[in-house]
């Protein structure tokens, strides 16, 4: 799971001109619990961090919540009591990722108690990487191009997609996702839309596919709205959670995984 940088707890501004400097104060908040974690279709262990939220003015290191009870179970009855193997990062030991499963996440720490669950949908497979012209002088001083991940959407699903985009090894940090509102049933023509990428002739791409349930739809076309060098800086909301219980920041997802790589070839 891509981290996420900061939560927003207050939003600052600093204003100056020619004649007048003004500052304005930081509007602070007390610590938040973060929960991130997944179940996915690829071998386990599957990962669960747990850390405390920051305000807008500090630092991004997040501070870890350790020594925390973490229980991932299906409804199959498989329960696996999760490992802490790093401050904050706790890991599965047992558990398996099957699509039509449903996963319980139970979290017990510093005396307060988190829920949520998430089904993993079926698979949808992807067939193939295409990529389309962009521009043909672009930031780079040539031809750019956006990928076109080629996959058919089943028709008596609502589905939902996220995207996660490698070029030439380094990640880009756009959040992709995608749903099927506008072409339930056929064949996908939304391109992974990102300028910034610089994608030419010859790199390298790798594409992350995952089929995600609904919750994790909401949370991540959210962050897609913001600001990829700090969402949590530049607006005054946070992502919809379906963490319950106490109140906590994050998500939990159960969701299915492929990838595929190609080059961009040279027209």
């Amino acid at each position: 799971m891509q981290k996420i940088s900061k939560y927003l707890i207050g939003l600052g501004l600093f204003m100056t001109s020619c004649t007048k400097e003004v500052n304005l104060k930081l509007k602070t908040t007390a610590q938040q619990m973060v929960i991130e974690g997944e179940v996915t279709s690829a071998p386990g262990p599957y990962q669960v961090q747990i850390h405390k939220s920051v305000n807008f003015n500090q630092s991004n290191n997040l501070p870890p919540v350790s020594g925390a009870l973490v229980i991932i179970s299906d409804n199959t009855g498989m329960i696996d009591t999760l490992k802490e193997t790093g401050p904050g990062i706790y890991k599965t030991s047992k558990l398996s990722g099957i699509p039509g499963r449903t996963y319980f996440l139970k979290v017990v720490a510093e005396g307060k108690h988190f829920n949520a669950s998430s089904t993993m949908p079926q698979v949808v497979h992807l067939d193939t990487l295409q990529f389309d012209l962009f521009t043909s002088k672009g930031n780079s001083g040539g031809p750019e191009y956006s990928t076109l991940p080629v996959f058919n959407d089943p028709a008596p699903f609502t589905n939902s997609y996220r995207f996660i985009q490698t070029v030439n090894g380094k990640l880009d940090d756009t959040y992709f996702v995608l749903n099927d509102n506008t072409f339930n049933g056929l064949r996908n023509e939304q391109l992974l839309f990102n300028p910034d990428a610089e994608i030419k002739a010859g790199d390298s791409v790798s594409v992350e596919f995952r089929c995600i349930d609904k919750n994790t739809y909401n949370y991540f076309y959210t962050l897609s709205q913001f600001n990829t060098d700090g969402p949590y800086n530049t607006t005054p909301t946070n992502p919809p959670s379906n963490i319950t219980g106490d109140f906590a920041y994050g998500i939990f997802s159960a969701c299915t995984v492929q990838r595929k790589s190609a080059v961009v070839p040279k027209k």
